[in-house]
């Protein structure tokens, strides 16, 4: 994607030095909550509190101007570093990584992470309730891996899976090893590369599936390149019998388990060149076999105009998505709040990391959100959870990526723009400024 390569090239340690300064700041929980054409305004007036919602009545037409942006609160803008709601504190849980990427918990605690851009699985390692941890490599995976997984689930996995660009791989493991017990096996070969390489992977909890999400080589092709992609593919947990389990998802870039009733989500990163507000971003949950638009449709219905061709089922069939994002924003990690530290009402909610925009006037992203969540499903609202990663004048400090519970249950945020994983914990009080 070129907004990561933008990223890495133009971030470095003196990112990491401007959010250090500023890192464990709160911030009194702010009022605003956008709605219809104030909802797609731009990264400079977020703040941990606002709230968004953007529903299928407020799109706008294809190639329609951009809106006038939103007048800013400077304070909130110059801040040093990342921003959390009251009661809640941030620090650096470890650095000097390059393009920190998916994480996940390994049943004795650690933390997986995919350091992409060094081409390698690291190991987090941390003492309860720690704000610092120890890093140790785990494994090297050429071409940039992405995603995790522990088989078979539960507390006594045996391997650890790997999906990198073009295939599945996985290593002997048991929990507590913070090296690999032997070399990679290859499960699935010739995923197609190229284009969108993230490669997010989940067993089912039977044990008997693996899920992949493959995003699309462009923005609206419809050539023979796109076959098997922009969509989540299933194979047998050996890595045969392929089959595509939903497809239309032009770039999946996460997949996760919803802990309420099991559906399956993901986050999706729509297409460009309609316009700075359109179309939406959006996190939703799948169902089998259903399509979801790309190329053909975008949210629904709505047809793309620079696409010819005969779309595999009807516009009224196209499935809406739950939650409709400030377009561009590059939607990416998302993980469902299981952890007991944060305050009741954050159970089972959804955290989504931001990429930001880089084809935006006004830009969009560069923070973590709340999707509020009632009984399993989505209120289509969201709210900003941390903030602060761009400047009055527009300069990007950090760029968060994936998102993952703690065993201790504060929140980790991996971020690829200053190679950061910050940790998020909850230390009290919430009415404090």
């Amino acid at each position: 994607m070129p907004q990561q390569r933008l990223a890495r090239n133009a971030l470095g340690l003196a990112l990491l030095a401007a959010l250090t300064l500023g890192a464990g700041g709160a911030v009194r929980a702010a009022e605003p909550f956008y709605q219809g054409a104030q909802a797609f305004g731009g990264a400079l007036r977020d703040a941990p509190g606002v709230r968004h919602k953007i529903t299928l009545g407020d799109l706008p037409p294809p190639f329609a101007p951009a809106a006038v942006p939103t007048p800013r609160d400077e304070r909130r803008a110059e801040s040093n570093g990342p921003q959390v709601p009251s009661g809640f504190s941030v620090s650096v849980f470890a650095s000097g990584l390059r393009e920190p990427r998916q994480m996940k918990l390994a049943p004795n605690g650690d933390i997986f992470l995919s350091e992409s851009g060094a081409g390698r699985i690291r190991v987090l390692r941390a003492a309860e309730g720690a704000a610092k941890a120890s890093v140790e490599t785990f494994a090297e995976v050429p071409a940039r891996p992405y995603g995790i997984a522990f088989y078979p689930p539960g507390p006594d996995p045996r391997f650890v899976y790997v999906a990198s660009e073009g295939e599945v791989v996985r290593f002997p493991y048991q929990p507590g090893d913070t090296k690999a017990r032997g070399p990679a096996e290859t499960v699935i070969r010739n995923l197609p590369d190229g284009g969108h390489w993230t490669r997010d992977i989940l067993i089912t909890p039977d044990g008997k599936h693996l899920l992949v999400a493959v995003g699309s080589s462009s923005n609206i092709g419809t050539s023979n390149a796109e076959r098997f992609r922009a969509n989540i593919l299933e194979y047998s947990i050996d890595g045969s019998g392929r089959r595509v389990f939903a497809s239309g998802l032009r770039n999946p870039v996460t997949i996760a388990f919803n802990p309420v009733g099991g559906a399956l989500w993901t986050s999706v990163n729509e297409r460009d060149r309609l316009g700075d507000n359109l179309p939406p971003d959006f996190v939703t949950h799948v169902e089998e076999g259903k399509f979801y638009g790309w190329p053909y449709f975008y949210i629904g219905n709505h047809r793309d105009p620079r696409v010819d061709g005969t779309p595999p089922v009807p516009g009224a069939q196209v499935v809406v998505p739950d939650v409709l994002i400030q377009p561009h924003s590059a939607p990416l990690g998302i993980t469902f709040y299981t952890g007991a530290q944060f305050p009741a009402e954050y159970r089972n909610d959804l955290f989504v990391a931001l990429h930001g925009s880089w084809n935006r006037g006004e830009p969009t992203g560069y923070k973590v959100i709340r999707v509020e969540m009632k009984d399993g499903r989505a209120t289509g609202v969201y709210e900003d959870f941390m903030t602060g990663f761009v400047s009055a004048k527009g300069a990007v400090r950090g760029r968060p990526v994936g998102v993952a519970v703690a065993k201790d249950g504060a929140l980790l945020v991996s971020d690829d723009g200053s190679g950061t994983v910050w940790r998020i914990a909850y230390s009290g009080s919430r009415t404090g400024g």
